[in-house]
């Protein structure tokens, strides 16, 4: 009796599975690649304002120490 349920839950979460599957939607390639573009020059210009601030604030602390 166990089998059959435990069965019949596996159907049913495949038969969910796969309808919500099919209410995917997915981006064509044009907004890919520009969302795409976006997070890649975003993400340079966040690594060059850490390394601005990393250097400001390491010139700072060099200024500090040598007093």
């Amino acid at each position: 009796m166990a089998d059959n349920k435990e069965k019949k839950g596996i159907a049913d979460w495949w038969r969910g599975l796969g309808a919500e599957w099919n209410k995917i939607v997915w981006a064509d390639q044009t907004t890919v690649r520009n969302q795409t573009t976006a997070v890649c020059i975003v993400s340079v210009i966040l690594a060059a304002l850490i390394v601005l601030f990393d250097m400001i604030i390491q010139f700072g602390v060099d200024k500090l120490i040598n007093l």
